[in-house]
């Protein structure tokens, strides 16, 4: 069962220099426990920012496990600090993953691993033959988004679109491998796997 991991700094502690001291600490706890990815998604970041910490849990993933680092959206800082892949979205707007390789390739880098996130079965199958090596899926069980006006991490949880869903996604992806995302705990992975999925992915599940 593949372990996808994604940041979210703002869960980990109140302060920017605690939550800093977080993410490098989630790196360690996922290279330890042979978590398969590990996607960091601090969108709000500045670029510089961005690649120094990037680069810190690079290090980190490296140096103490087989963890590979993922970076969301921005190809430009994957290829800067040589990370394992990018992640993307399933926005039109979006590079694809066909562009995503010509940057590493033309950076004379490995193959970049290359996720998508899709929410619906038909997402799934434009991100399947553009060429994605992973799909994220989701929400299956729900789905946590930040409370209306808030910005201090307050959540508000709305309902996923289940198990028979996820099974016509993994169905619809095939052979592509398909991670199920959306309220994914220990207790009710299996039912993910038993629906087709190879595996899990979460924000919470790996916070620690």
């Amino acid at each position: 069962m593949l372990r996808y991991a994604i940041t979210d700094r703002i869960r980990l502690a109140s302060s920017e220099d605690a939550r800093r001291t977080g993410l490098l600490d989630q790196a360690r706890r996922c290279a330890a426990t042979d978590v398969n990815f590990l996607q960091i998604r601090e969108k709000d970041l500045p670029t510089r920012e961005l690649a120094q910490m990037a680069r810190a849990m690079l290090e980190i993933c490296r140096s103490e496990g087989k963890t590979q680092l993922l970076i969301h959206s921005r190809a430009d800082v994957a290829v800067a600090i040589r990370a394992d892949g990018v992640h993307l979205t399933s926005d039109h707007g979006e590079l694809t993953p066909e562009q995503v390789r010509t940057l590493y390739s033309s950076a004379s880098l490995p193959e970049p691993v290359i996720s998508i996130s899709c929410h619906t079965p038909a997402e799934v199958v434009r991100a399947r033959d553009l060429g994605a090596e992973l799909i994220l899926f989701g929400p299956v069980f729900e789905k946590v988004v930040a409370a209306p006006g808030t910005i201090s991490g307050d959540r508000i949880v709305a309902n996923g679109t289940g198990l028979e869903i996820l099974r016509t996604a993994c169905s619809a992806a095939a052979p592509v491998a398909v991670l199920a995302l959306g309220g994914v705990t220990e207790a009710n992975a299996q039912n993910c796997i038993d629906a087709g999925a190879s595996g899990i992915a979460g924000i919470r599940l790996f916070c620690g």
